[in-house]
């Protein structure tokens, strides 16, 4: 079993504080604001968008293994993850996720491609975890 740790700190009143979250591992930190989140204001980071992150990066990872699990050992995969927020009658949820993904992948058919890149975002942790949201997959070959 692996553990891994991210904390997150917030001052003042939703509308007008700020935070921050610093990342366990690597000490990396980041800046969180209600414009950030619930506007158009992209000068800091939302949580939507640590999701987004960890999702891309756990699809691209489950889906190199898979397609090299495979005999088609990937030269790159490159994906990006758009997380929609969006007011429900529930309050706002995450309404969707969009992955968007391209791959380099030597001597293999369009179809197997496509075949494998699905069972990655099934399999994907993050995937699984999130799975209480639609997630969308477009997954392209170069």
């Amino acid at each position: 079993m692996s553990k891994h740790f991210a904390k997150a700190f917030w001052e003042g009143a939703l509308k007008k504080g700020k935070g921050k979250y610093t990342l366990g591992s690597s000490g990396y930190e980041g800046s969180l604001q209600f414009s950030s989140r619930f506007e158009d204001d992209k000068s800091a980071s939302s949580p939507e968008e640590l999701i987004g992150a960890a999702h891309a990066s756990c699809f691209s990872m489950a889906f190199s293994h898979a397609l090299d699990q495979e005999g088609y050992p990937p030269d790159k995969i490159d994906t990006s993850a758009e997380v929609t927020l969006a007011k429900t009658e529930k309050g706002f949820s995450i309404s969707e996720i969009l992955l968007k993904t391209r791959g380099r992948v030597k001597d293999i058919e369009e179809g197997k491609f496509q075949e494998i890149a699905r069972q990655a975002k099934e399999n994907c942790p993050v995937s699984r975890a999130l799975s209480v949201s639609p997630i969308r997959l477009e997954a392209e070959l170069e």
